[in-house]
């Protein structure tokens, strides 16, 4: 098969867009340094079995912020905290993906594997599109896949290219899909499952409430596809990716008139592909459904991708020195978004290291006196949406908001608890620039943080208002 000339990287950012993302990140990094210094200290208790005692808060007055230094060099030294073994977990599964696709990519892998899936479903384009945001909408909801689904990115991306669409469409339906689905869940493992054992309820109990939501959040979704498709049928320069997109679509076009793929060639590459995607995914969800292996789902995909990502372009192209070469480029692509990861967590760092979560979690009794049961819910909902901003990690916030509520009398049932703590956590992780992952996935289309802001206002903004609906229906129903 001829060597396929060099092309872009799968994470190919911008310098605008690392230079807006880092600028951000780093006002951020500030302004938690500085709030540091501003909000009291505080730490809690420890009970006699050595768990955190939510309700036994101590004032730390004689404390000072986090050193300056050590603020500035947060990004650095969050590697080496308790947090850092995730981080680098992290950074090792975007880089090993990187560059298995990249592989993939080069070889011709995409283009095989999405050329026959396209060919299938050309009279019905938009009927595979609301398939693939439902399979994605799926893992969201009830396996709680989000980083992993990374890895598929790619894919989905080139086929909404090859059947006329654009590379937002896929970022739509692959990862803002799964999004929505981790905070429209229904068994997600990390949010309505622990969530609920930390609280002791029954997840099942009244779960009738979530499938409504389910329900409706996906139409919503839909209807924010099909809107953005009409705007870039009634005009394809209205596309966010229009110049990424015509790149691609010229090359690939090259590619084609090249001739460079055989039937025997295209038929091999296509079976080796097709098994690689296909243990990967039956991985994921092996991996997400028992439990004893869910903490190691990424590692898992980490070995798998690192390995069999070599092994399957050798298989492909049959020249391991141009796989080699390739893995290595992808590899060099992942390395920028590296700071994004730093920066994103070193805010929860410093707000750790300046002992002031104690206190803005001790709030929480203050706020909730005196006030009416609409009222503590949405007290509720709006602190984990402030945690969230710090705190990205699911566990870790279920053990922080969830160990407190359950020994707040709050008013609400413990599902209603748990529902809240749903909403706060899952559609900020397509929001907030804290999130790693919906940064390196902007950065793979190349669509910068601030365009997508302004373009999901509206979603989000419907979002917003049919989750305090779903609260205020949910108290009147009794959930």
């Amino acid at each position: 098969m001829p060597e396929k000339k060099k092309g872009r990287t799968l994470i190919n950012i911008s310098k605008k867009t690392f230079i807006e993302v880092t600028v951000l990140l780093l006002v951020l990094l500030v302004f938690s340094i500085v709030l540091t210094y501003v909000v009291p200290k505080g730490e809690f208790g420890v009970t006699a079995v050595g768990e955190t005692d939510f309700l036994d808060y101590r004032r730390l007055d004689d404390q000072s912020g986090i050193p300056i230094w050590q603020g500035l060099l947060a990004p650095i030294l969050v590697f080496g905290s308790s947090d850092g073994v995730k981080l680098i977990v992290l950074s090792l599964f975007l880089f090993v993906i990187s560059a298995a696709f990249q592989v993939m990519n080069d070889v011709g892998g995409i283009r095989a594997l999405v050329g026959t899936v396209s060919e299938r479903f050309r009279e019905r384009k938009k009927l595979l599109l609301v398939l693939i945001a439902l399979l994605f909408y799926c893992f969201g909801s009830f396996l709680g896949l989000f980083e992993e689904m990374l890895t598929m990115l790619p894919i989905v991306t080139a086929l909404c290219l090859m059947i006329g669409f654009d590379s937002f469409t896929g970022f739509i339906v692959c990862i803002l899909s799964c999004g929505f689905g981790f905070a429209g869940a229904i068994t997600n493992p990390f949010t309505v499952m622990l969530a609920s054992e930390i609280i002791d309820a029954n997840p099942m109990e009244h779960i009738w409430f979530r499938i409504v939501i389910f329900a409706v959040m996906f139409l919503l979704l839909l209807a924010y596809l099909f809107l953005y498709l009409r705007k870039i049928g009634a005009d394809p320069k209205r596309s966010l990716t229009y110049e990424r997109d015509r790149v691609l679509r010229e090359s690939a076009d090259a590619l084609q008139e090249d001739g460079s793929l055989g039937e025997q060639d295209a038929a091999r590459i296509r079976i080796a592909y097709s098994v690689f995607l296909l243990v990967s995914l039956a991985l994921i969800i092996l991996c997400s459904s028992i439990k004893a292996l869910q903490d190691y789902t990424v590692v898992v995909l980490i070995a798998y991708f690192l390995i069999f990502g070599i092994v399957a372009g050798c298989i492909a192209c049959g020249k391991l020195r141009t796989v080699l070469k390739s893995f290595l480029s992808g590899l060099l692509g992942a390395l920028p978004t590296i700071v994004f990861i730093a920066l994103a967590a070193s805010i929860k760092y410093v707000f750790d290291r300046g002992a002031v979560l104690p206190t803005i979690v001790n709030q929480i009794n203050e706020l909730i006196a005196g006030h009416s049961i609409f009222g503590v819910a949405l007290v509720i909902y709006l602190i984990v949406l402030l945690l969230e901003f710090f705190i990205s990690s699911s566990t870790a916030k279920a053990i922080l908001v969830m160990g407190l509520l359950a020994m707040v009398s709050t008013g609400l049932s413990k599902q209603m608890l748990v529902l809240l703590y749903t909403f706060g956590d899952g559609y900020t992780n397509v929001l907030f620039p804290t999130s790693p992952v919906l940064l390196i996935s902007l950065s793979m289309i190349e669509v910068d943080y601030f365009t997508w802001i302004k373009k999901s206002v509206p979603l989000f903004l419907v979002n917003f208002l049919l989750v305090i609906g779903f609260i205020c229906l949910g108290i009147v129903v009794g959930y």
